[in-house]
């Protein structure tokens, strides 16, 4: 600066060129950038993430809501549906799953420990509800959290009589520990309504009898959504 005014040098005519350039540059690498981000990944539509899939499920969670009377009154729709299927446990077979896995079934999902007493009622009715209603459109997800090997729930399905449900288990209680944080779990049993598309529409904390009439009408109004 001098004398309070700005010096002006006009570039020369090398210094025109770098600068149209990098001009051009800024517009072809902005252009990249876009494409990517907005590019669409594998069989994943633009726009319909899981979060956001789930975020437009408020009317299917109402309608639950209203769906939950009687021996499954507990049972909440969610405010604020959220998805589900990146949550992680163990197969029958030993080997990690997730809930994403069961895409397209409508999922009833029961965290228990066979030290929970509320469980141990619990267990029978939600293996008739398995029995009753299990098909390629619904099923029970019952998953054990005791820490330790499979030798204590095993003999604990058995010493009650389960039969149709299968033992999926999360020895680390990652699970559990993941819905406290989403708070949707206070303690056992913790039951959750999950949709095809992986989206937890409706919760409760605490036993119900699903084998009765009033559960069997909820899940058919679940599987109809």
């Amino acid at each position: 600066m001098t004398d309070g005014h700005e010096i002006q040098k006009t570039p020369r005519s090398g210094s025109r060129k770098i600068i149209l350039l990098a001009g051009l540059a800024g517009i072809v690498a902005g252009a990249v950038a876009v494409y990517v981000m907005e590019r669409p990944s594998g069989n994943i539509v633009a726009g319909t993430n899981p979060a956001d899939r789930c975020a437009m499920k408020t009317a299917d969670a109402r309608k639950l809501d209203s769906a939950a009377v009687g021996a499954v009154a507990a049972m909440r729709g969610a405010d604020t549906p959220q998805s589900m299927s990146a949550l992680t446990f163990t197969a029958p077979d030993g080997k990690p799953v997730r809930l994403g896995d069961f895409k397209g079934k409508t999922l009833l999902v029961n965290l228990w420990a066979t030290w929970c007493a509320p469980c141990r009622e619990e267990m029978p009715a939600l293996d008739a509800l398995e029995t009753k209603k299990g098909s390629e459109n619904f099923q029970v997800v019952t998953i054990n959290i005791d820490t330790g090997d499979d030798e204590k729930p095993k003999a604990f399905l058995s010493e009650i009589g389960v039969k149709s449900l299968q033992l999926y288990r999360d020895a680390s209680m990652g699970v559990f520990n993941d819905l406290k944080r989403k708070n949707l779990a206070f303690g056992l049993p913790v039951t959750m309504l999950v949709d095809k598309d992986g989206c937890q529409i409706a919760a409760m904390n605490g036993p119900a009898d699903w084998s009765s009439d009033d559960a069997a009408r909820f899940v058919e109004t679940a599987t109809g959504l």
